[in-house]
């Protein structure tokens, strides 16, 4: 993909050259059109655990287990002018409660 150096537009093909729609530069030399291939590249992936949890830890007490630090997360369960529903999950026992506004 080729780039118009005055205004950083996108250029496109017009007859025998590439120009600027915006600015109406016009390239020197047509750009030929090119896809991309990987051929014989391997790539790796990280494998992580399933469940890992990603969101915030806050400091709010469970009532199973007495443990200060919970993930948090909210999710609109209601209409949209109302306030959302928060979820808290302890990050000992994992027990799930949720808090309404």
């Amino acid at each position: 993909m080729e780039f118009c150096p005055k205004c950083g537009a996108v250029l496109i093909n017009k007859g025998k050259k590439n120009a600027c729609a915006r600015c109406n530069y016009v390239a020197k030399n047509k750009i030929e059109l090119t896809t991309c291939e990987k051929i014989g590249e391997k790539t790796e992936i990280a494998v992580v655990k399933k469940n890992m949890q990603v969101s915030p830890i806050i400091k709010e007490k469970c009532s199973e287990c007495g443990n200060d630090q919970a993930y948090f997360w909210t999710v609109q369960t209601r209409s949209g002018d109302e306030a959302e529903t928060k979820f808290f999950k302890c990050t000992k026992c994992e027990h799930t409660w949720r808090e309404y506004r």
